[in-house]
C-alpha cells in the first residue's frame, strides 16, 4: 500500500515541462546541443546535480527528504537524456524517470511512446502467467494480473471490489502475485509463504485461504500470524501436516522472492498494482478496473 507520503510524491512528481534554474556559467563543464551520447563524467555529475538541485527546489523537499540521481543514460530520443531520480523519507521511496535536452535547459517527466509498436507488449510479454494462482478460462481474453500483500488495506479493498466486479465479466482470468511490502506489513511475508504452500497442494484451497485471510485481516497480527494462518488454510482444505513442512523449506520463500522480483521488473512498487491486458491500474479503482475490463472484452 502507498503511504500518503508517496503518494503526494507520486502525484508532486509528474512533471510535463520544466525548464532548469538557470544557464550554466562559471567554469564548470559545458554541455552542448551537439554533444554525443558519451557524456564526460564531470558533466554527468553536473547534470546529476542540476536535476537534483532544480526537483528540490521545485517541490520544496527539505533536509528530510534525501534526493539522488542515478547515471546519466541516453534515451530512445536521439536528443534527451534520461535520469533515474529517488527520493526518500522515513525509510520509504519513491523513484520516477525525467529526460532532459543535452544543453543541460529543459526537463520532461514523462513517457516517451514509439507509435509503431503496441503500447502494452512489452508488459504482457514480462508477465509470468505460469505457476501463479490464476481462476477463469486460460484462454481468457482479459487477464487481470494482481500483485498484492495480504496485510494490505487497500488490497483488501479490492478484493472486495473484484468479487462484485469478475462475475460481470466471465471471460476473465486472475492471475494472482505475491508482492508482500516487508518494511511496513511484517505479517504479510508469512501469509504469501502460506498461500503458496496452500497452492501447491490445491487451486481451491488456494482461492479460499486467500477469501479467508482478507476477511480475517483485523484479527492477523504479527504475533499470532503464523498459528492463525495455519488454522485458516486448514479451514480452507490444506493438509496442516504437509503445510507447515513446505512453510519451513527455504523454496516457498524463494518463490515469493521471485513473484516480487517480477513485480519491481515491472516497475511495482505499491500495492495493488493490478495489469488489465498489460494496462496498469494503481490501487482499488474500480471505475478504471471497469474501463479496461469492457474495452479488454470488447463490450
Amino acid at each position: 500500500m502507498k503511504t500518503r507520503v508517496l503518494a503526494l510524491l507520486c502525484a508532486g512528481f509528474c512533471v510535463t515541462l520544466a525548464m532548469l534554474a538557470q544557464n550554466l556559467a562559471g567554469t564548470s563543464p559545458q554541455i552542448s546541443a551537439t554533444q554525443p551520447a558519451e557524456l564526460t563524467p564531470a558533466a554527468a555529475t553536473m547534470l546529476q546535480q542540476r536535476a537534483q538541485d532544480y526537483l528540490r527546489n521545485l517541490y520544496a523537499w527539505g533536509p528530510d527528504f534525501q534526493v539522488k540521481a542515478g547515471p546519466v543514460k541516453q534515451s530512445e530520443v536521439a536528443d534527451l537524456y534520461e535520469i533515474t531520480i529517488e527520493v526518500s523519507i522515513q525509510g520509504e521511496s519513491e523513484s520516477a524517470v525525467v529526460h532532459v535536452t543535452k544543453d543541460g535547459r529543459y526537463m520532461v517527466r514523462g513517457e516517451i511512446s514509439d507509435m509503431n509498436v503496441d503500447p502494452f507488449a512489452a508488459v504482457r510479454q514480462n508477465l509470468i502467467l505460469e505457476g501463479s494462482p490464476s481462476k477463469g478460462p486460460a484462454d481468457a481474453p482479459v487477464v487481470i494480473v494482481e500483485f498484492a500483500d495480504f496485510q494490505c488495506p487497500s488490497c483488501r479493498q479490492l478484493h472486495l471490489i473484484l468479487r462484485q466486479l469478475l462475475p460481470g465479466y466471465p471471460q476473465t482470468r486472475l492471475v494472482f502475485k505475491d508482492f508482500p511490502l516487508e518494511q511496513i506489513h511484517p505479517w504479510a511475508m508469512t501469509a504469501a509463504i502460506t498461500g503458496r504452500c496452500a497452492f501447491q497442494q490445491s487451486p481451491e484451497a488456494f482461492w479460499k485461504l486467500h477469501d479467508l485471510i482478507y476477511d480475517n485481516q483485523d484479527v492477523i497480527t504479527p504475533e499470532n500470524a503464523y498459528d492463525k494462518l495455519l488454522e485458516l488454510a486448514t479451514d480452507a482444505g490444506a493438509n496442516p501436516v504437509r503445510l507447515r513442512v513446505c512453510i519451513a523449506d527455504p523454496q516457498t520463500t524463494q518463490l515469493v522472492r521471485d513473484s516480487i522480483a517480477e513485480g519491481r521488473n515491472l516497475k511495482v512498487n505499491s500495492t495493488p498494482t493490478i495489469f488489465v491486458n498489460g494496462r496498469i491500474v494503481i490501487g482499488p479503482n474500480e471505475a478504471l478496473l471497469k474501463q479496461y475490463a469492457a474495452f479488454s472484452s470488447g463490450l
